[in-house]
Parts: structure tokens; sequence; C-alpha cells
């Protein structure tokens, strides 16, 4: 049995640790595992908040038990019903047959539609409390952050606000489950990643459900993946600021598609020419090989974005193609763009990166095109377009 992990007297973690899934979604790479984090509220009465992916339903409710004994669980609390926090609730349902099942007009709904749980439901609304008898739940509703139904459930006396897949990251918890307790650096670059693959369209959902919690003196935060944080709780917030917000740092992301090394060689000579001009944070990407997952982080995280791409059966290089359709997909407002590409009898690629930059209104910078092989004299234009760049990025 497992030691059970305490945030607080009368507050439990119950949450498990997959190490074995490849791809979170089936999309996005998870070198270093995912949590599924579940609390366990122990007062008066009990209430669990979410639940935890089915795989780990058996192991999820022996913590429970281990946790409560012969105590029964009174409320299941669904502040997200996406599958990996929501495909344990029949396993729940189960082992404590009287549990109400807590949640909102569309979070019943989908519970209906999912699962065919129909009874036993209790619907609350916006700033609704429950009592737990020595605790008060109070639950605000963020749509979108980042399905519709999703909202936050506060504890008015701990001051605990449990988040759903707000403030969450990729990444196991490996011992421990609250911040000031483990070194978390790991954990800022995954959450960068874990916002710009699953939250980064909902900017303007993010900034909303920000302005409503503004207010709520804060103990934790409590998401339903990675760490419980209590000693970063600001800078977490901030973090969701500026990503919702879309700032970003001083630097250049340069990704490309290559089939012959042609189009690399091009990538190297535009990244050696930003680093002559003072250019300190350069991240490149070959698409070929560097998951889509981990460029869309770093274009979170830079305000410059160069791409390139060999023409491939009169279209672009399919990797690159796939990376445009993301980045649109998630409305990354302006960055400093710059496109180069490479063709041998038709080139067609950069005038689709061309017509992709201005669809997004970004300013351009390019483009420098190769025919045929490389060669650095037919490629004078990339200092013309370093020099843009650098200028834009304001150094």
């Amino acid at each position: 049995m497992c030691t059970l992990k305490t945030i607080s007297p009368s507050l439990y973690y119950v949450g498990v640790n997959d190490r074995t899934k490849h791809r979170f979604e089936g999309l996005w790479p998870l070198p270093y595992g995912v949590s599924y984090n579940s609390y366990l509220i122990v007062s008066d009465r009990v209430a669990l908040i979410d639940t935890v992916d089915a795989p780990f339903s058996r192991q999820f409710i022996k913590q429970i038990e281990q946790a409560i004994g012969d105590r029964a669980v009174d409320y299941l609390v669904i502040n997200h019903m996406e599958p990996d926090h929501s495909s344990s609730i029949a396993a729940v349902k189960m082992r404590w047959p009287n549990v109400r099942i807590v949640g909102n007009a569309k979070t019943l709904t989908m519970l209906s539609g999912f699962y065919g749980l129909c009874e036993g439901c209790q619907e609350i609304k916006e700033g609704e409390t429950l009592s737990l008898g020595g605790r008060t739940l109070r639950f605000s509703m963020i749509p979108m952050v980042h399905w519709p139904e999703t909202m936050v459930t506060y504890c008015i006396e701990d001051k605990i606000l449990f988040t759903g897949d707000a403030f969450g990251c990729f990444g196991a918890l490996n011992g421990a489950v609250t911040d000031d307790a483990m070194n978390v650096e790991r954990y800022w670059d995954e959450m960068i990643r874990y916002y710009s693959n699953i939250v980064g369209k909902y900017g303007v959902p993010v900034q909303n459900a920000l302005r409503k919690l503004s207010s709520l003196e804060l103990q934790a935060l409590c998401p339903t993946h990675g760490p419980v944080w209590r000693e970063h709780i600001q800078e977490v917030i901030s973090m969701y600021d500026r990503m919702s917000r879309y700032e970003v740092s001083r630097g250049a992301v340069i990704a490309y598609g290559s089939m012959y090394g042609n189009t690399e060689r091009m990538a190297e000579q535009i990244a050696s020419a930003l680093s002559e001009r003072g250019v300190r944070d350069i991240c490149m990407h070959n698409l070929s090989s560097s998951d889509v997952s981990f460029v869309l982080r770093d274009i979170f995280k830079y305000d410059t974005l160069v791409i390139g791409s060999p023409t491939y059966n009169g279209e672009l290089f399919p990797p690159v193609a796939s990376l445009l359709e993301q980045i649109a997909g998630r409305a990354v407002p302006a960055r400093n763009f710059g496109y180069f590409g490479s063709y041998s009898w038709a080139g067609t690629a950069v005038k689709k990166l061309a017509a992709f930059g201005e669809k997004m209104g970004w300013p351009s910078a390019g483009p420098i095109e190769l025919k045929h092989g490389y060669s650095r004299d037919k490629l004078s234009g990339i200092a013309d377009m370093a020099d843009l760049l650098v200028e834009r990025m304001g150094m």
C-alpha cells in the first residue's frame, strides 16, 4: 500500500501516475509521463474532487479506502469531464452507490452522454456552495478552459482552489506531490508545452477565468495534472497570464523540412546570421524528427518564427504544412515571420509560406529561395532577412 499523501489536515492526494502512455490525447509525447490528480476532502462529510483514468481505477479506489476506512464518499465533484479525469466515475459509483455526483448542467449532460449516468446527481450553478460540515465548497464556471463544462471548486476555509486542467502540466510526480517538496525546474517547460498543445487556442477564456478568480485568497492550487502549487502560486498564475495574452520573450524558432539537406543548410545559415547579430535564444527544429508538440512550445516562448520548406509534389513539405495548421488553429497573434524554401523545377513552397504569413497578419521577411543545390553565393538575401528580423525584435 502506498503512503497516503496529505496536502492539509483534511485534504488527501489520491491521484495516480501514468508512466506507460506514450502520447497524451493520442497526440502529444510524454517523455516524463503524466499524473492524473484527484483530491479527497475529509470533513463531517467526504467529498472527492475528480477521478482518474480508467486503467488506474482499482489503485484509485484502494487509495480512497486507505484514507477514509469504512466511511463512505458522500459527494463526487466533477470539475472537468474529459475521460482522463472522469472515466473512473463508474468505479466510484459502484464502490459507494449512494455517492451524489455534483456538477453543472453541461457536466451532467456529458455524464449521461459518456457514461449513461443520470441518477444521484446534484446540479450546481455559478457561485453556489456545498457544505461538508467543517468545510464549504464554492463553485465557479470557467468555460472553455479548455472544455465548455469546466469549473473550479474553492474550499473557503482552507483557501484551496481545485482548478481542473487549468495550471496543469505534463510530467509524472516523482515521490512528492507539492511544489515545496520537490525541484520544479523541469515542470516549467512542460507547463508551457501543456498550455501550447492543449489550451493554447483558448487565450480569451483563460483571461476571463483569471479575472474571475483574481480576488481569491490562495494557499494552494490543485490542478488535475502536475504538482500541487503552494510555494509558486504567483509564478504559475503569472505564467498562465502571459501565455494567454500570447506574451513572448526575444528569441527565434527556426522550423524547417528538408528532404536532401539543402533546406536544412539554409536553416543553419539563417541561424548563424541571427546569432552573429546578437540573438542568443535560437531553437531549431527539423520537422521530420522534432515532434510538433515541442515546436509549439517554443513558438509560445519566442517572438520570431522562421519557417522553411522544400516544394514537394507542388505543395509544402507535409510536416511543414502540418505545423502551419497547428499554428493557425491556435490563433497565434503577431510574430516576426521569416520564410525560405527550395525547389528543383517548380517553386511553390515559398508562395504558400507567404500566403500563410499574410493570412496570420504577421510582418514578414523573405522569401529566400534556392533552386537546385545549396551554395552560399545563391543566398545573399539571408543577411537582409536577418537584419530585418533583428530590427523587428527591437535589438
